[in-house]
């Protein structure tokens, strides 16, 4: 009887972090810049803004160097900085609504969309 207990138990332990849906949150940290020619500020300003366009972020340049971007899925929604130069760039979590974020973790799928967004920009780079 003590056995069946225990496995009962496990079994409700495992569904319920099967369940689990926050992460801890990722930021991208001083990506280098890869790409076929040295590139400018408007090129990376450029390339940023095509690719989150493109995964249905909303891109605004807020002055040179810094780009906010804004996601909304559904009832969610998703803040970043984009900071860049001509060297590297990083992407950090600004503001969310929606996403469960209590200061260390959030949603599972916003680290998901920041990886995204992340590959979208060095595509975009790579391509200069």
């Amino acid at each position: 009887m003590k056995f069946r207990s225990s496995l009962v138990l496990a079994g409700i332990l495992v569904a319920l972090l099967g369940g689990c849906r926050s992460a801890n949150i990722y930021n991208v940290s001083a990506a280098p810049v890869v790409a076929n020619k040295p590139v400018t500020l408007d090129d990376m300003q450029k390339a940023i803004v095509r690719a989150g366009a493109a995964l249905g972020w909303q891109m605004k340049p807020v002055e040179t160097g810094l780009i906010e971007g804004t996601l909304h899925l559904r009832t969610h929604m998703a803040k970043v900085h984009i900071k860049y130069d001509t060297t590297n760039y990083s992407i950090t979590y600004k503001d969310s609504s929606n996403l469960d974020y209590d200061g260390t973790n959030i949603h599972k799928n916003y680290n998901g969309w920041i990886q995204n967004l992340d590959k979208a920009i060095r595509s975009q780079l790579s391509n200069l």
